[in-house]
């Protein structure tokens, strides 16, 4: 667990599936507050059961340091990333596309409701919430079924604001400016963001508005940092996001809750990109100019509908029904992309197009938790998820279908026990959990880069029991042992997979490459909560029979290869309040080591590469509250990786590099203020995803963002 990243207290969690989790809140040590008796439902965790007494690791980053990790940032997506030391560095893109959680994607959800879409994944996931809206975010580490599809990696739960407590009128209102420490025009920034809640009685409502300009960012030189066209930017750029969440208390313990939300993140295309050299060390830049066709965008709507209790028949009673879509919109390239060329249509090298993903989901999820009558320290839960997914990919341009609409359906029941010993001293945990998936695709054509091959259609139906299980010692409270086994279950990107036919003869009904993928967990880990101690250690190892990897084309696609893979790895955290007052020092360590078989000989024989990998990764961070005054001081070393095995590109070797942040904030009786800046020491590295891909492709060599500087003002009444 990455110590740095807690947001006052950690929780572990079994891969169940069902529940919700509540603990007593503990005040962040960035906001100076003290503990109090306020109960916070752990959403992704699935459970009633304290946290001692289920054998996974699951993060909370509370608000006041998601705040804080924003202010530095500006995204959800950059924090998690910034404080998970196995989290894969991410893009500054818009595209979250090759990073990883323990060498695995991760499952992005908003409430529990699944944004990711594993059946065309457009890697826009990371960016369908603005984080004002977001109250903390729940990480779970390793392959689960908690969730159902997608979460090999883990998951990543955003859990938005939660109702007013007190009848009357209250909110918080945001105003923040960015800027590169050149303070070029161009690259100036802001964000407004307001939010308003109301109670009365048994009714409550909160509203609420964030709007974000982005500028175009520097690096380290004080050049503009590349534009990936296609793929998307947060750079010049504007996001608008709306939240709406209306509730009802159906009784004491009983509610009713209606949460809606929309994103949309357009780019304002007024940068092309120019050609970095590989060779000499330049990277890729941009100036100004208008790029074809629409600009990258993404759009997202959600709508949940909850009834929960707390205390029906003596158990916990959780119910969730859902729809969610996204657009996500691919930007053109001045060079016309090869894969999108036909003779039929225009002279080869001529054909302009660009891409737009589509997805609509539609779910719901029912689960109950009570103590066994009888039997109090046996804990059974049971429940039922459903989902159902439509996704395809168009070219926007000439109306061609590029990857044919795809529907997924699941049904998966569950069941789970916890066993406590001992009082408490030892648990014993396990259960089951069944899925039922159905794809149905209809006969298609691909495009004539794949020779126009006509693919029939089918409805292949694939079902897998996946079980965990694990045991807690606890033998002196605040000292525990832990060892779990959880299968986790996903689609393979079914849409890369079939866009990428090119030989006749192929059925769907008997294609083998669109089965599911099933992870194999195991993990160990030792806890250490004692006086100023805050630690852990964690091994775990994850195998796949038929993983999933991205495999670059020559054209530079990126398509899916079914092969057996391996990971396994050590997480090391402390945390340490020290003897001065209000100074904590934290540590947090990852190595990760991943194989696959590239040969297909059943065997690993090399090393898992950038885009399905991260970094080994050591995180520093000393943070200080004193009164109205809190500071943080982070840096992040990721380190050299030389990559081994059949598969190797010496070309994509990692080189490495460190980075700096710091905040600092000033609480007044009129709202607080709050200076942060990014990379401190305005280090020049090329980003890890550049560093590890394309060797051969020079607009695609991409260098971090350089020093930034962000003021922001907030104020809660």
């Amino acid at each position: 667990m990455s110590i740095s990243a807690k947001a006052g207290f950690t929780v572990s969690v079994l891969a169940l599936a069902g529940g919700t989790l509540s603990l007593p809140q503990t005040a962040s040590a960035e906001t100076g507050g003290e503990p109090d008796d306020t109960q916070i439902v752990v959403t992704a965790a699935r459970t009633i059961l304290p946290p001692n007494a289920l054998p996974l690791t699951v993060e909370v980053i509370d608000k006041a340091s998601l705040e804080q990790q924003m202010a530095i940032s500006g995204s959800v997506t950059d924090a998690v990333a910034t404080l998970i030391p196995s989290f894969s560095p991410t893009r500054q893109k818009l595209s979250g596309a090759g990073e990883t959680l323990r060498g695995r994607s991760p499952l992005y959800a908003i409430n529990g409701i699944p944004q990711s879409t594993p059946l065309r994944d457009g890697s826009r996931d990371g960016f369908t919430i603005d984080g004002f809206f977001v109250d903390r975010v729940e990480v779970i580490y390793g392959s689960n079924a908690l969730q159902g599809i997608g979460g090999t990696g883990g998951i990543v739960n955003q859990v938005t604001v939660g109702a007013p407590q007190a009848d009357g009128l209250g909110g918080r209102v945001l105003v923040q400016g960015t800027s590169g420490d050149g303070f070029e025009s161009d690259g100036f920034g802001g964000k407004v963001a307001g939010l308003l809640q109301y109670k009365a009685g048994r009714f409550d409502a909160t509203v609420g508005a964030a709007y974000d300009k982005r500028g175009v960012f520097y690096d380290g030189k004080g050049r503009r940092t590349g534009i990936n066209l296609t793929q998307g930017e947060t750079q010049d750029s504007r996001t608008l996001s709306l939240f709406g969440r209306f509730g009802y208390a159906l009784s004491s313990t009983g509610r009713i809750d209606l949460i809606a939300s929309r994103y949309e993140l357009k780019g304002d295309g007024d940068y092309v990109a120019v050609q970095g050299n590989r060779a000499t060390g330049l990277p890729t830049s941009a100036t100004p100019g208008t790029p074809p066709g629409k600009p990258a965008a993404n759009r997202t709507e959600s709508v949940a509908l909850s009834i929960t209790d707390t205390a029906l028949w003596g158990g916990n009673f959780v119910s969730q029904v859902f729809f969610n879509r996204s657009r996500d919109t691919f930007g053109g390239e001045p060079t016309p992309q090869a894969t999108f060329q036909d003779a039929l249509i225009a002279p080869v090298g001529t054909l302009f197009d660009q891409s737009q993903n589509r997805s609509r989901k539609i779910g719901g999820k029912i689960s109950y938790e009570r103590p066994v009558p009888g039997f109090e320290a046996l804990t059974a839960i049971v429940g039922f998820d459903a989902l159902w997914d439509k996704t395809e990919q168009r070219l926007i341009a000439t109306n061609r279908v590029w990857v044919p609409p795809t529907d997924f359906r699941s049904f998966a029941p569950f069941g789970q026990l916890n066993l406590k010993l001992l009082g408490g001293k030892l648990r014993f945990a396990g259960g089951v959990r069944y899925e039922d998936v159905r794809i149905t695709i209809d006969d298609f054509t691909t495009l004539a880069t794949s020779n126009r091959t006509f693919v029939k259609g089918g409805s292949p139906r694939f079902s897998d029991a996946l079980f965990n299980g694990g045991v807690i010692i606890e033998p002196w409270p605040g000292i525990r042992a832990y060892a779990s086994y959880a299968e986790g279950f996903t689609v393979p990107d079914v849409g890369r997979v079939t866009r990428a036919i090119n030989k006749p003869g192929i059925a769907i009904d008997t294609y083998l490459n669109i089965r599911p993928i099933v992870s194999n967990n195991r993990e160990i880990g030792i806890e250490v909560k004692r006086g100023p101690l805050d630690g852990s250690v964690t091994y775990f190892w994850s195998t796949s029979k038929e993983g999933q990897l991205l495999v670059q084309r020559p054209d530079g696609i990126f398509d899916v290869q079914r092969q057996r893979v391996e990971i396994q790895g050590l997480e090391l955290n402390l945390d340490v309040q020290m003897p001065i007052d209000g100074l904590k020092l934290s540590l947090g360590y990852a190595h990760l080591i991943g194989r696959s078989d590239t040969n297909n000989d059943g065997k690993v024989d090399s090393d898992l590469d950038g885009a399905n990998i991260s970094p080994d990764r050591l995180n520093l961070a000393a943070s200080y509250v004193r009164g109205p005054i809190s500071a943080r001081v982070q840096t992040q070393v990721y380190f050299a990786r030389t990559f081994k095995g059949l598969a190797r590109d010496p070309r994509n070797d990692f080189g490495g590099y460190t980075l700096t942040d710091a905040s600092l904030r000033y609480q007044t009786a009129i709202g607080g203020w709050t200076l942060s800046v990014q990379n401190l020491f305005d280090k020049q590295y090329i980003d890890y995803a550049s560093d590890t891909t394309r060797p051969t492709d020079n607009f695609f060599y991409f260098a971090g963002r350089g020093r930034a500087f962000t003021l922001g003002w907030d104020y809660r009444f």
